[in-house]
């Protein structure tokens, strides 16, 4: 083909390649040479479907184990997700109450796929094989999400993540460090005989407690409530996707598990305690723990009554 009977469109692009490499020192004919070299990329490459189809191992040979490990690694996918709005938020320049306002919602959106989907986990496995298999997982735990608690922490201040009976005591001159040793879930895991620490919970302070105290200080001024303070307190529509994503995550995703737990764990004379000997009957239900992302965004009724009318219907049914 001629060069006067290449489209003009082609070489109007051309030269914008050619102007954009020439900027940074680089020869456009060598990028063209190696597109025109490089395979046809193919979806299963593109995504690493092999890689990802091999990091399924369960522990056991009850087939149901496959669907726990699964959708367990499901939801850390969507943990992922949160995590890319928030670290966007954080660190633009100076994003507008539309973006914002779309970057939240997103999260919801992830949000509402988990608990939507929580039924692969409610009515998805067999009783028996799970009260089986679950043994081999010994002592880790969902809890042990360190994305959930990175989620927590980017979404609100920390004094809203401390234990409600230690919340009294918190003052301007507490320090991360001190609420972190008091944060709520800490209280989930406990053994329900003893009341002491759990290995779980040991083996999760080993590992992330320095990270997640450097993440606390890293969102101290960006995280979604502060940000929503400093350039959107009049946006009726940040304030509404705020709530909705509080309720969602401190409601509807605990309750979710709360319906599972219930299903496979509760028995009588005692309940099982959860993989890893967490104490879900009191960690898991929000009208215990009273965990509220934005609790100057709700009225005292709403507070009063957080998650409450869910549990009661529940446990009568």
């Amino acid at each position: 083909m001629e060069i006067n009977q290449i489209p003009d469109n082609i070489l109007a692009q051309v030269k914008k390649l050619e102007e954009k490499y020439e900027v940074m020192g680089q020869d456009l004919s060598s990028y063209l040479d190696g597109l025109l070299y490089a395979n046809y990329l193919t979806y299963w490459d593109y995504i690493h479907l092999d890689t990802l189809l091999s990091l399924q191992n369960p522990k056991t040979d009850f087939p149901d184990e496959m669907i726990f490990i699964s959708y367990h690694q499901i939801t850390e996918l969507y943990f992922k997700l949160c995590l890319h709005e928030m670290r966007q938020l954080a660190t633009a320049s100076s994003p507008d109450a539309a973006i914002f306002v779309d970057k939240v919602r997103r999260i919801s959106r992830y949000f509402k796929q988990l608990v939507s989907s929580f039924t692969v986990m409610v009515e998805g496995m067999e009783q028996a094989q799970f009260l089986k298999f679950r043994m081999s997982l010994l002592p880790s735990s969902g809890f042990q999400s360190v994305q959930y608690r990175m989620i927590e922490i980017c979404a609100t201040d920390f004094k809203n993540l401390v234990a409600k009976d230690f919340r009294p005591q918190i003052d301007t001159h507490t320090t991360i460090e001190e609420m972190y040793e008091n944060a709520y879930w800490k209280k989930g895991a406990t053994e329900l005989a003893t009341g002491k620490q759990t290995l779980t919970l040991k083996q999760f302070e080993a590992k992330y407690s320095e990270q997640l105290i450097k993440l606390a200080y890293c969102y101290r001024d960006c995280n979604l409530w502060r940000l929503y303070r400093a350039h959107y307190p009049d946006s009726e529509a940040a304030k509404e996707a705020l709530r909705e994503l509080d309720a969602l995550v401190n409601i509807d995703w605990p309750l979710a598990h709360l319906s599972s737990a219930m299903r496979y764990l509760k028995r009588e004379p005692a309940d099982i305690a959860a993989t890893g000997g967490t104490n879900w009957q009191e960690y898991l239900p929000p009208r215990f723990q009273k965990r509220i992302f934005y609790p100057e965004l709700w009225t005292t009724e709403e507070k009063k009554e957080w998650g409450k009318s869910w549990v009661i219907q529940k446990l009568k049914g």
